[in-house]
């Protein structure tokens, strides 16, 4: 079968992999544009996807939108059958959607119509689900919305985080997609969704991601597990921004009092124990502004942290 993949970021690897192991004549590549990447935003480098492509000789191409006369001439030029959407980052319109001959698939990190949208992995954890899974769909106009071929489920850790969970799913992500074509080669049709199951996962902004103190401590410890390694749970500390890692419940007991408000720094050692508006929480790790990430015990040894002082 020849197929134009539409991938960019790490967890669209395996399945480019896949494709290419089960001996899928992969025309091209089309991924997003080299991007300054590190700390000073310094280095240009390109995306995973294209890596391998350049590695294997795949043609790669970069369009800073895919979208345009030229673009989509391009693609009809390759004369594919069949485009595998996994990660791109953008939205494809339907003029090159129309173009492979059996349309476009997309490997989509949740079981829809769970978790439709951007960014699936962190929402699972953030909401507190048990499983979370691979989908692949048919792509058509609206948002993940497409009938489904496939799905698979894998069970999400009581403490794993978004960067533990993410590679297990593109793992998945990656075997699901040669079980769809091998169906598909056999005239499977896929199934529509039910509209009335959908949920959303939207674009993660800063917002989100700030820990609330007032919160209870098994969902803030969630929110900390559900973004790292990226973008990172971030408080305020002594007026200053930090990120937290490695989340966990340490006493779901403990309720907050006016000696010992939310945020509060309960324990300071080997481990930092900190208050929330219903139990208390654990960190592991922090990364203070403009500084790599740490154990606690080093920034409290290096900051003088003791019990009593607080998060804001």
């Amino acid at each position: 079968m020849r197929i134009v993949f539409f991938g960019t970021p790490y967890f669209a690897v395996p399945s480019l992999k896949a494709l290419l192991a089960g001996g899928s004549d992969v025309l091209a590549v089309v991924t997003q544009p080299d991007r300054p990447q590190g700390r000073s935003r310094s280095q240009v480098l390109p995306s995973p996807i294209k890596v391998i492509a350049d590695d294997l000789g795949i043609p790669v191409l970069q369009p800073d939108r895919p979208v345009g006369d030229v673009f989509a001439e391009r693609l009809r030029r390759l004369d594919p059958d069949l485009g595998i959407v996994v990660a791109y980052g953008h939205v494809l319109r339907p003029q090159i959607m129309e173009i492979p001959r059996l349309g476009m698939i997309n490997v989509h990190a949740s079981l829809l119509p769970r978790l439709r949208g951007a960014a699936p992995i962190p929402w699972a954890i953030l909401n507190g689900d048990k499983e979370t899974g691979v989908s692949t769909m048919q792509i058509e106009a609206g948002l993940d919305s497409g009938p489904v071929y496939h799905r698979a489920s894998i069970p999400i850790g009581g403490d794993e985080t978004g960067g533990e969970l993410l590679p297990r799913l593109a793992q998945l992500g990656g075997a699901v997609l040669i079980e769809t074509l091998n169906a598909l080669t056999h005239g499977a049709q896929p199934t529509p969704q039910d509209e009335t199951a959908a949920s959303y996962a939207p674009k993660i902004d800063r917002a989100l991601c700030r820990v609330r103190w007032e919160g209870d401590a098994g969902q803030e410890s969630r929110r900390i597990r559900a973004f790292e390694p990226d973008p990172g749970a971030w408080t305020t500390f002594d007026g200053n921004e930090i990120k937290l890692f490695g989340g966990g419940v340490h006493d779901e007991s403990r309720q907050p009092s006016a000696q010992c408000p939310p945020g509060t720094v309960l324990q300071a050692g080997e481990r930092l124990s900190v208050q929330t508006g219903s139990g208390a929480m654990l960190i592991r790790d922090v990364q203070p502004a403009g500084k790599r990430r740490m154990a606690v015990s080093a920034w409290v040894r290096g900051r003088k942290i003791e019990p009593g002082q607080r998060f804001e």
